[in-house]
């Protein structure tokens, strides 16, 4: 019988990600929610769900054990600070303790071989989500200006010598000037960081890391990231096509048209045609 195990982040990620495994003929569907992080209504979606807290590895390790599965996949985003705020357990310190540096792949990539050992493989982060990944193209009624392409291209640049050193993978541009680059705080916080420090206006590029390990990390934009981009007055959104999932998209698509934001699915070489 084909399972999957959702190792279930903030956001509707997961409960699409259900939704789309279950369309696409997996027979059962489970979960591990982090508290404080995984929507409750994800438990609805699936087969079996378990709860456990973030930083408690030996609970991740014993819950995906319990759901007896060989294959797992990880949606939604944990809350970053919470790698620094919250209480860990003895296994979780001691694996963070054995990295030389921490980000998105080192931690996650020593709890990818600790799910190993028990049988289970991390598959990519777009498993199942592929009619979600949007191809190269405009998805808006309105597209970019020829200033917003120039910020496009030059963020695109810029977010891609960042997340080649991961530090993060996205940057808000403004009439040519840098506004603000992703640190550790996530896409959102940078977004409402560039809103206050910029005012009206941004453009907003997120791109995936060079040789980007899909299995950790996907970027994402939903209903969320749009409520962000209003706030902080963005006037543009440019994601790199085949590295991100956009969520809920028609939803969002209306949502940004009715705003007036434009969202471009951009890739290297279509903008330097495009220049």
């Amino acid at each position: 019988m084909k399972s999957i195990c959702i190792l279930a982040g903030r956001g509707m990620y997961p409960v699409e990600l259900a939704e789309s495994a279950r369309a696409a003929g997996v027979e059962r569907v489970v979960a591990v929610g982090f508290r404080g992080e995984t929507r409750r209504e994800l438990a609805r979606h699936v087969d079996e769900m378990r709860w456990v807290y973030v930083g408690h590895l030996r609970s991740l390790l014993d819950a995906v054990k319990a759901l007896e599965v060989d294959e797992a996949v990880m949606a939604g985003q944990i809350k970053p600070s919470n790698l620094f705020l919250t209480r860990l357990d003895a296994p979780m310190r001691a694996l963070l303790s054995s990295l030389p540096r921490r980000n998105a792949d080192t931690i996650f990539g020593a709890v990818g071989k600790e799910l190993a050992k028990l049988g289970v493989s991390l598959s990519h982060a777009g498993r199942y989500m592929e009619s979600r990944i949007p191809e190269e193209g405009i998805l808006t009624g309105r597209a970019p200006s020829a200033e917003e392409w120039a910020d496009i291209r030059q963020g695109f640049e810029l977010a891609k010598v960042s997340a080649a050193h991961k530090a993060g993978q996205a940057v808000v541009i403004k009439r040519g000037t840098v506004i603000a680059v992703e640190g550790f705080e996530g896409t959102d916080r940078m977004i409402r960081r560039a809103g206050k420090v910029g005012g009206a206006g941004g453009v907003v590029v997120k791109v995936a890391q060079p040789e980007h390990d899909m299995r950790f990390d996907i970027p994402v934009a939903g209903m969320g990231t749009l409520k962000r981009l209003k706030r902080a007055k963005c006037s543009c959104l440019a994601l790199e096509a085949g590295h991100a999932v956009v969520l809920e998209r028609e939803r969002f698509v209306a949502g940004a048209d009715a705003l007036g934001i434009a969202v471009a699915v951009v890739s290297e070489q279509g903008l330097k045609d495009h220049d």
